[in-house]
This record gives C-alpha cells, sequence and structure tokens, in this order.
C-alpha cells in the first residue's frame, strides 16, 4: 500500500485489509512515498502483521508500489490505494481463482462512491489482451488486483517507473499481464472506490498526455484496435484541450476520430480546447455518475 500525506484515509484502507474474512494471516507492508513513517501502532493488527517502510526507488506512485512488491514476502501480492476500501469477504472470494495456474492476475467488480451517489460496478469474469486493448475496462481497478509476486518479480515484471507521472501504471501492467497469462475477476463489487475527494491526477493534464503518448508507443498492439487507438487519442486530445493548445487537441482529435468516428472524448475535446467548457466541469461531471474520462 503506497501512501502520502492520507492518515486518516490510511488507517480506513488498512483497517479494511485487517477486516478480512476467512483469510489470515496477512501482510500489510505500507509504503511512505516522501513523507515519515507511521506505524499505526493504534490499529488492532489481529493475526495480521504490518511493517511501515519508505519508498526506496523513484519517487512516485510506481516507485513506491515496487517498493513494496520486493519488501513482500508472500506468493501473492494485493494493491489497495491508501484512499480505497476492500469489502471483508473480498479475498475469500478473489483467491480461489488462482486454483488455475494460468491466472497471473485476478480483480473484482467495485462500487464507486462519488459526490453523486453510489455507483456498482460489475466486472467481466475474464479479460483477453484484445479486451484490454479495445477498453480500459475500469471496473478492472488496481485496489482490487491480486497478482503472482513470482508474475511481478520476474515473470512480465514490476511497475514500470518510466511512465511519465506514473499515469496508467495500472492499465499498463494489465496488458503486461494479459500478454503473459490469464486475468480473471469476481464480477461482484468487492471493492469500495472513493471518488469523493481529489485525486493525485485532478488537472495533472501533461502527465496524462505523457503517460498516454507513452502507452501507445509502449504497446504497438493497439493497432489492432481502431476503437482502442481512438479512445486513447480522444484522451490525449482532451487534455491537450484542458492546457488550452487548441492546436494539438485538434490534431489529436482529428487522429482519434479517422481511427474511429464515434469517439466521443475527441469531440468534447474540441468543445474544452476552444473554452466552451472546462476540462475540469466535464471531469467532476462524469465522476459524479461513477464514470472518467
Amino acid at each position: 500500500m503506497a501512501t502520502r500525506d492520507r492518515p486518516q484515509l490510511l488507517r480506513r484502507a488498512v483497517a479494511s485489509v485487517f477486516a478480512q474474512e476467512h483469510v489470515h494471516p496477512i501482510e500489510v507492508v505500507l509504503v511512505y512515498d516522501g513523507t515519515p513513517i507511521d506505524e499505526l501502532e493504534d490499529l488492532e493488527r489481529g493475526p495480521h502483521t504490518l511493517r511501515a517502510v519508505n519508498n526506496t526507488r523513484t519517487a512516485g506512485l510506481a516507485g513506491a508500489r515496487n517498493t513494496g512488491i520486493l519488501e513482500a514476502s508472500a506468493p501473492l501480492i494485493a494493491f489497495c490505494d491508501d484512499d480505497d476500501e476492500w469489502k471483508p469477504g473480498k479475498l475469500a472470494a478473489q483467491l480461489p481463482l488462482f486454483e488455475d495456474p494460468g491466472v497471473v492476475l485476478t480483480a473484482t467488480g467495485i462500487e464507486i462512491h462519488s459526490a453523486g451517489g453510489t455507483h456498482e460496478r460489475l466486472s467481466p469474469a475474464t479479460v483477453e489482451l484484445d479486451d484490454l486493448l479495445r477498453s480500459r475496462i475500469t471496473e478492472l481497478h488496481p485496489s482490487s488486483f491480486v497478482i503472482r509476486a513470482e508474475a511481478l518479480k520476474t515473470g512480465f515484471g514490476l511497475v514500470d517507473e518510466e511512465l511519465p507521472a506514473s499515469y496508467g501504471e495500472d492499465y499498463d501492467l494489465l496488458l503486461r499481464a494479459a500478454k503473459f497469462g490469464r486475468v480473471a475477476a469476481v464480477p461482484e463489487a468487492h471493492t469500495i472506490i472513493h471518488w469523493d475527494r481529489t485525486s493525485y491526477f485532478s488537472e495533472k493534464w501533461q502527465g496524462i498526455v505523457d503517460g498516454l503518448s507513452y502507452l501507445l508507443a509502449k504497446h504497438p498492439e493497439f493497432t489492432r484496435s481502431g476503437e482502442g487507438q481512438a479512445r486513447i487519442e480522444g484522451q490525449i486530445a482532451f487534455a491537450h484541450g484542458a492546457l488550452g493548445d487548441r492546436p494539438q487537441a485538434r490534431s489529436w482529435a482529428r487522429r482519434a476520430i479517422g481511427h474511429d468516428a464515434r469517439q466521443p472524448r475527441a469531440y468534447l475535446a474540441m468543445l474544452v480546447g476552444m473554452g466552451f467548457v472546462s476540462g475540469e466541469r466535464v471531469v467532476s461531471a462524469l465522476n459524479k455518475r461513477g464514470r472518467g474520462m
């Protein structure tokens, strides 16, 4: 669990891990990224253990995740963002998926809590690479991931620390996992995702541009899916529009429409770039509905 400056939210997240039913012991590794270590000694651990360490790798989410992965001793490694929660039956429902030796990464459906209320998003039970090229499948949220440690450490690899601003690190991980083995999920919403507060990525439009451009170049398989290419190109166009860079917003929007004339992000990008509506307002409206850009 990577964390930075969220002591109360972190306690809620860790408590939800300690509250897992029928699964113990669990080792929690907290990785503090640029902030002082807090051992959370006020939390009741039960049969579980907790260790707190500093991020010893690249500053940011990717380096912090990798520090935790390399510190962890168990054969299965789970992620949970420090502002999210697990429901009590999450791991008990999810771990049987690893009885299939070909499965390298598992997830669950999610329950999004936003300013607009609670939104349940059920995940598909199985996911292929072509599915992920076509769609990010946002129901597969990193706070629900459980991954074989061996696959991370010697298989498809650690979180990519070269990814600009760590933006899309979870998507990159999913793509690489799907190339290496099988991705499976429990469709029911066992993971709570909180969108009722500002994300570290909100309004960091240049990081979005750089991160998504990097992913397009890193995964040439996107050329197999015009719909998938258009989706990412539309997101890049939208971010350029939010930055006020109209020429780049138009250029990327044209690329997106060329691959998929129905891509809505491309048209939104032009509206944002021309100043008819702000990028923040569009994203806020989507988040209230349990959706993202």
